[in-house]
């Protein structure tokens, strides 16, 4: 089981203060069913890189054990010394816990610092499509490989594990902190009992993150192996003062007191309200709908016939069904409703037939590399008359004190987009699609950096 962790740039070895690993003194570490050897292979001021080489004893393993559910040699035979998985984890938090909380008291500068770092980790039990679902939405990039199994019988193909390469510009203790979560979410099996502190554990090295990344019930779901209760009561800490989906516009302290502000998102969910109603639709999808605001607002409208409501989170789906009253709403109301899992980047026969789409604060989620299958998806196969999209202007964001510069509004965004590279990516979409589109802007209106939100109304040539 290996892990190495490689920084190139210049004074790279100051990666061993980072560590607190001298880089030319290995050392070894006593674990309950092993060792741990910590090591160098290479150092130099360009590149250096650090190794973990774990050596599980699949006897001490087997220890203790009685009445085993495989029984045989499964016990003493099997992978768990050469795959990474919570093995890893351990060995990473009982060898490298300071660097993990980002203390160095010789180089503090470093803590802080993004570094060009890569780290490679050998024989993972998963696919690469899994992994740059939970790694890419970080950062990272994201490269797989695998090994035959006997060169000198190819016939039987390749391993079924992988060799994973993830690479970005990172600051040391949250690339720690990643792997640290990470890489026991692959395996789905933990070496050693799992209590309810496991909860605090995860939050102490994942919260901060793991709350905005997009796969995030999966991985703790995967986390928690069979214990659900504790994955459902991490997501509700994780989301329990969550903002809705992006930071609000600052309140206007020189306002008289008694002229109440109507929030952005407010503004945001009646101007696309209004253009609903304004098409003509009596259907309607909302794809990403989030807590369904947008949703329950629409089921109040009598021109509204028909609404389905799309999300990637089950979890979120049903925290919108105790929004909406669901289980009491009035059989007519609830006639109109429809709510779905799915993706919006994956082909979805059921998102056709509506007369109006709305994405609203969601394409500034995806991928810049997923955005051609957003695309596709929607105004090639979905099709629908009216496509009601909004997203942030970088712009304005200029306009807000506590973002700084260059900053995205939030963490989960992967771009945002200023006014003229809105126009230019809806004249696109026209263009090869087959609609003609309306640009306005929702907030108050800065005569440099115009509005908040930018949306365009798409309407399908006939």
């Amino acid at each position: 089981m290996i892990l190495t962790i490689t920084y190139t740039g210049h004074n790279t070895q100051d990666l061993g203060y980072l560590l607190h690993k001298n880089p030319y003194r290995p050392q070894e570490f006593e674990l309950n069913s092993g060792m741990a050897y910590v090591f160098y292979p290479e150092v130099s001021d360009e590149k250096t890189t650090m190794a973990l080489l774990l050596d599980i004893n699949p006897i001490d393993l087997a220890k203790g054990k009685q009445g085993s559910a495989t029984g045989g040699l499964f016990d003493y035979v099997n992978d768990r010394p050469y795959t990474a998985s919570s093995f890893l984890s351990t060995a990473i938090t009982r060898i490298f816990n300071t660097a993990m909380n980002g203390k160095c008291d010789k180089k503090p500068e470093l803590v802080d610092t993004p570094l060009d770092l890569t780290a490679n980790i050998y024989s993972i039990h998963g696919t690469e499509d899994f992994a740059r679902k939970i790694f890419e939405p970080l950062g990272y990039t994201v490269k797989t490989s695998k090994n035959i199994l006997d060169e000198n019988f190819t016939e039987w193909g390749e391993s079924p594990y992988i060799n994973l390469e993830i690479s970005g510009k990172v600051r040391l203790a949250d690339l720690l902190n990643h792997i640290y979560v990470l890489i026991p979410v692959f395996d789905r099996q933990k070496h050693y009992y799992i209590d309810e502190a496991e909860i605090d554990k995860l939050i102490s090295h994942g919260g901060e993150w793991l709350a905005e990344h997009p796969a995030k019930e999966e991985i703790i779901y995967r986390y928690f192996l069979m214990k659900k209760s504790y994955a459902h009561k991490t997501i509700d800490l994780l989301t329990e003062e969550e903002e809705t989906e992006e930071t609000e516009e600052p309140e206007q302290v020189d306002k008289p007191a008694d002229e109440k502000k109507i929030s952005l998102n407010m503004q945001r969910l009646e101007t696309v309200k209004n253009a609903v109603l304004a098409s003509g639709a009596e259907s309607v999808i909302d794809l990403g709908c989030g807590e369904c605001r947008l949703t329950k607002m629409l089921l109040e409208q009598q021109q509204i016939k028909k609404v389905t409501a799309i999300d990637v989170s089950a979890h979120e789906l049903e925290k919108a069904k105790n929004r909406l009253h669901y289980d009491t709403m009035n059989e007519h109301r609830r006639n109109k409703l429809t709510l779905m899992q799915a993706s919006l980047t994956y082909r979805d026969k059921r998102f056709s037939g509506f007369d109006c789409a709305c994405v609203i604060e969601v394409i500034e989620h995806i991928e810049p590399s997923r955005l051609p299958a957003f695309e596709r998806n929607v105004f090639e196969f979905a099709k629908p008359a009216t496509v009601i999209i909004t997203t942030p202007n970088r712009e304005y964001n200029s306009n807000y004190e506590f973002i700084p510069d260059g900053q995205l509004r939030h963490n989960d965004h992967r771009f945002e987009w200023s006014r003229e590279e809105f126009r230019k990516w809806t004249d696109y979409i026209c263009n090869k699609f087959g609609y003609t589109v309306t640009i306005s802007g929702i907030g108050d209106d800065d005569s440099v950096h115009g509005t908040p939100t930018q949306m365009g109304v798409f309407k399908k040539c006939v």
